[in-house]
């Protein structure tokens, strides 16, 4: 399955993704995989990786997530968490079947 046209992402997250793998070992990363379901990978960090399809965060273990797909890193909001969250309070916004 392939990923959607690559958005680029603000130029800050890349200060807070290196101060955040730095300040933690581990890294515990939840991310839009291509069909939008979530995703979850674990490891230490290895490093940035570009391809045709986007760059990604790549970990040791080799596990990766795209860039502009990252929900959280270690808790720390991504570029795609505002998606998440708009997707997250959707049924806040219906009227349930009602009328004003």
């Amino acid at each position: 399955m392939k990923y959607s046209k690559y958005l680029q992402v603000d130029p800050d997250f890349y200060e807070i993704l290196e101060a955040t793998v730095h300040k933690n070992d581990v890294q515990n990363v939840f991310f839009f995989l291509p069909d939008n379901t979530l995703g979850q990978v674990k490891g230490k960090y290895n490093g940035l990786n570009k391809n045709s399809e986007g760059e990604f965060v790549t970990l040791k273990n080799g596990e990766f997530a795209r860039l502009d797909r990252i929900i959280t890193i270690n808790g720390k909001p991504g570029p795609a968490f505002d998606e998440y969250d708009n997707y997250s309070n959707e049924c806040l916004s219906c009227k349930a079947g009602y009328d004003e």
